[in-house]
């Protein structure tokens, strides 16, 4: 039975592809003319562009200065978010405990991936908060930021001339 059913669908594979022969003169000569005109013609699919090579350079967060030297310096905080993607690190809310009441949290934001002055964009907010824990949230991204901005910019460029002399 089974012998059978794989002979009549063998078969059927066989006549199926036999079906419709080609003139020779009509079907083009190159293969990409050919695709086309199959796919205009509804006849065979594509899979869109799945299993073509598109190449491509692919940098890992080690590979990129700007990225480990930010890392480097805010290593004492505690991240919230470093998403190497999306080009962005924000710290959680951090307080050495010298001040009571009162916490830090820094946001960093690739704008580039070349060590250049404005490749960065830093936020630094200050929480200060009451006995009644009302919080106050304050944006103070002036001396604290460009502090960090010239230490970070300083670590990527030693990393970068590290990277060089490595190749």
């Amino acid at each position: 039975m089974k012998l059978a059913l794989f002979k009549i669908l063998l078969l059927s594979i066989f006549l199926t592809s036999c079906a419709g022969g080609g003139d020779a003169r009509k079907i083009p000569s190159d293969v990409k003319e050919r695709q086309r005109k199959n796919i205009e013609e509804g006849r065979g699919f594509r899979l869109g562009g799945v299993l073509e090579n598109k190449g491509g350079t692919f940098d890992f967060a080690s590979s990129n200065e700007l990225w480990r030297a930010s890392l480097d310096t805010l290593d004492f905080m505690p991240l919230a978010l470093a998403n190497y993607s999306g080009g962005i690190i924000v710290t959680d809310w951090y307080s050495d405990g010298s001040s009571s009441g009162e916490s830090v949290k820094i946001s960093i934001r690739f704008l580039s991936n070349e060590i250049r002055s404005d490749a960065l964009s830093i936020k630094v907010f200050y929480k200060k908060c009451s006995i009644q824990k009302s919080c106050q949230v304050t944006d103070r991204s002036g001396s604290l930021s460009m502090d960090l901005e010239k230490k970070i910019l300083a670590k990527a460029a030693v990393y970068e001339k590290q990277n060089k002399s490595k190749k």
